[in-house]
């Protein structure tokens, strides 16, 4: 017996290099010869006797339940003898998912003999050995090899028999394995495909991805631009992105979002040649003089700022259509030079009264000093102030030089 034990430590260590598997709800059959060799008080001969079969089900990936039938006839140095050996075993894989995969096995059971001169008896038994189960690849059929010693006991003597067998263990129930796919025919199994839709013929590396040499995003099959440096912003070509097509790449752009046509420098900015911070496309006065303070339209603010197309309905402070829009672009000026202390000017021709054309062109001018109040200008840097027919600039005797008086104008007041 220390042969067999050392074949099953041999078989156990040989395991540790295996991959397979017994499953749940796997039942199986083993037939099964064995070696049989007595306690020496029955004397009986050793031998190899063929009559053993076992059922099993597995109820976990590592545990399973069997029922065992054996029969032997078996010959003595007194008399011949006839074992009828039934019992249920518990057996414990050591590596379950191994192809050779080792064992315990203990069990209860009943021993039932019977002599060549017709005495029978019949003896309650425990067993409890090792084994070893060698799955044949992906099919049914296993061999499987165990060595278990079985105490079969009575009041007044026992027998330690010890049994070393070898079956054919074939399962049912087993699931079908899973067929080896690769969906995309890209050489890399499905299961370890981390681009399972690589489009058909392209270049794949060892995780079915397209190859990326300048490692940008985008496939070597798609890549117009292939040796972009390494981090750089790429379009959907692998080309350097520039998303406002100015011709300056995106990872140097600071304006990325300029106009199309418009002309711009080495940072992707739109040109702004006199320095005014009206770029040139905007610039109706493109060369005002440097540190000049100017208007949104790129013009030097004069000491009077003229509102042409302020129009109020006659004889009243309510503004007529399309002064707002004066009032807008005004007011965007004021709010680029927050510090002007600015005067709203109103003025009227010299038909009527001295004193109402007073009054009215003072309600004017609040009226524009409200507008631009509401268009975002700070309350303290504007005054309202009515000056009447007071300071006309035209004649006064004709009716183009009456409308030209009737007006309404910013004044610098800290120029």
């Amino acid at each position: 017996m220390p042969k067999t034990l050392y074949f099953i430590v041999i078989l156990t260590l040989m395991s540790l290099h295996s991959t397979a598997d017994a499953q749940e709800g796997e039942w199986y059959l083993t037939p099964a010869i064995f070696y049989f060799d007595d306690d020496p008080d029955r004397a009986l001969d050793a031998g190899v006797y063929p009559g053993s079969i076992t059922g099993g089900w597995y109820f976990t990936d590592n545990l399973a339940l069997e029922g065992s039938l054996g029969y032997a006839d078996i010959s003595g140095w007194f008399e011949d003898q006839t074992h009828l050996d039934l019992s249920v075993n518990l057996l414990a894989y050591m590596i379950p998912d191994a192809s050779l995969s080792p064992y315990i096995i203990m069990g209860l059971g009943y021993l039932g003999t019977e002599t060549a001169s017709g005495s029978e008896e019949n003896r309650p038994s425990g067993t409890m050995g090792v084994g070893v189960k060698w799955d044949l690849g992906d099919t049914r059929f296993s061999i499987r090899s165990e060595y278990r010693a079985r105490l079969a006991w009575e009041k007044d003597s026992n027998f330690l028999d010890q049994i070393v067998s070898l079956g054919v263990q074939v399962a049912f129930g087993r699931a079908t394995p899973a067929p080896v796919m690769d969906g995309d025919l890209d050489g890399v199994l499905d299961v370890s495909d981390r681009c399972p839709d690589s489009p058909p013929g392209v270049v794949v590396d060892a995780y079915g991805c397209e190859m990326d040499e300048d490692r940008d995003g985008v496939g070597d099959s798609r890549d117009l631009c292939l040796g972009t440096a390494y981090g750089s912003v790429v379009d959907e070509f692998g080309c350097l992105s520039d998303i406002d097509q100015d011709g300056v790449t995106d990872s140097v752009d600071l304006c990325l979002r300029t106009v199309a046509g418009a002309r711009v420098d080495a940072t992707g900015c739109e040109i702004d040649s006199d320095g005014d911070t009206i770029v040139d496309r905007l610039d109706t006065c493109p060369n005002t003089r440097p540190g000049a303070r100017v208007d949104q339209n790129g013009c030097e603010i004069e000491e009077i700022i003229a509102l042409p197309g302020l129009s109020f309905e006659s004889n009243s402070d309510r503004l007529l259509p399309g002064a707002e829009q004066v009032l807008a672009d005004a007011a965007a000026t004021l709010r680029r030079h927050p510090d002007l202390i600015v005067e709203v000017a109103g003025h009227t021709d010299a038909d009527g009264d001295a004193e109402s054309n007073r009054g009215l062109s003072e309600r004017r001018a609040s009226t524009v000093r409200d507008y631009l109040i509401n268009f975002g200008v700070s309350p303290a840097s504007l005054s309202a102030t009515g000056f009447g027919e007071e300071l006309p600039i035209a004649d006064n005797a004709t009716a183009e030089g009456k409308a030209r008086n009737r007006r309404v104008e910013l004044r610098i007041l800290n120029r």
